[in-house]
């Protein structure tokens, strides 16, 4: 009996020996629920920087309640209310440990000095600048708010401008009836066998190849007692003096308005140009008292001096081109004039001629 309980006693004895050398052994507790840290509304203007999160032991799993075991889900920084992954279900308290977790997710949604926020925002019209005065940069709107010098410019040229179409007008029609009884009175004239015949056919009329034929024919018949004694060399002097008086006073008339012409095409560029000066000298005067060279500024009034150049060139090319054509058409005019004068004296030096016959 004794060996056995000797074999017993060597068997217990070691127990308690054994048990004082090994730790106790940790008692498994559950892990208090971890709440979501708050999302204040507003964020701050500056935002301190995220608390670490402490690490978790690999020897003791712990996990939330009313869950099973974690799953890992990668933590959703893209989120509109930059809530933590922590407070979402579904998310294992590991991610949170790992870069890019919880940490990541509130730095993400941190607003930092410099950056801004990621809600787009409709792009608005911008508005004028201060200051700026918006001009209207049509031909009427620039002449109102030209200068009073510049606005008395632009009304003279435009005047000349009147002008020079009202002459253009009535120097056509002029012209064009003037050459008409020309051509008519010459034709009768070649159609007649005297000068006396002409005059009487030329009678009703008053065009100055009429006038030619009945002074000449008036001054033939003046001289007619005295042709015998003092030859025929006074009366055809006398007729070619008042026919050559007669064609200078018809040109001088056919001429009248033209001479406008010419001087509205000759001065109308430099009143015009001097408008444009007048007008840029207030422009500059204007960006010494605003102190800006602002183009949107100074564009204005440069605009509303050229209009003045504009207007004296509108007014002086046509000026010019009619002069022209006008000066062609007296010109032509004279000479058919000068030819019905010879045809006037050679029926006069006919008649004079058949006195002797």
């Amino acid at each position: 009996m004794r060996l056995p309980a000797l074999i017993l006693a060597t068997l217990v004895l070691p127990l308690p020996l054994m048990a004082q050398d090994q730790p106790p052994a940790a008692p498994v507790t559950e892990a208090p629920a971890l709440a979501a840290p708050a999302v204040p509304e507003t964020a701050p203007a500056l935002a301190t920087p995220a608390a670490p999160v402490a690490p978790v032991s690999e020897d003791a799993p712990v996990r939330l309640p009313g869950q099973g075991e974690a799953t890992a889900q990668p933590a959703d920084t893209g989120t509109a209310t930059g809530a933590s992954p922590l407070a979402q279900p579904g998310v294992a308290l590991a991610d949170a440990a790992q870069p890019g977790g919880a940490a990541s997710a509130q730095a993400a949604t941190t607003v930092t000095p410099g950056m801004t926020t990621a809600t787009p925002e409709v792009a608005t019209p911008a508005a004028p600048a201060a200051g700026l005065v918006a001009h209207d940069l049509t031909p009427m709107g620039m002449y109102e708010q030209a200068h009073w010098v510049v606005k008395a410019v632009m009304l003279s040229l435009l005047w000349a401008c009147f002008v020079t179409w009202t002459v253009w007008l009535y120097k056509t029609v002029e012209i064009f009836f003037a050459k008409r009884a020309l051509r008519h009175s010459h034709r009768v004239l070649h159609g007649d066998a005297s000068l006396a015949a002409a005059a009487q056919s030329l009678s009703g009329r008053r065009d100055p190849v009429s006038v030619m034929a009945r002074a000449v024919a008036d001054e033939l018949s003046r001289s007619a007692a005295a042709l015998d004694a003092a030859g025929n060399a006074g009366v055809k002097e006398r007729a070619t003096s008042l026919v050559e008086r007669l064609e200078a006073q018809s040109t001088a008339s056919i001429r009248r308005g033209t001479g406008l012409l010419a001087t509205i095409g000759s001065t109308a560029p430099f009143v015009g140009l001097f408008g444009t000066v007048w007008g840029i000298m207030n422009s500059f005067i204007g960006i010494a008292e605003t102190k800006t060279t602002n183009l949107a500024v100074v564009a204005p009034g440069i605009a509303e001096a050229l209009l003045a150049t504009a207007i004296g060139l509108i007014a002086a090319i046509p000026a010019v081109v009619i002069y022209n054509f006008f000066a062609r058409s007296i010109a032509g005019y004279r000479q058919a004039l000068g030819d019905a004068g010879a045809t006037v004296l050679r029926h006069l030096s006919r008649d004079l001629d058949y006195r002797k016959v």
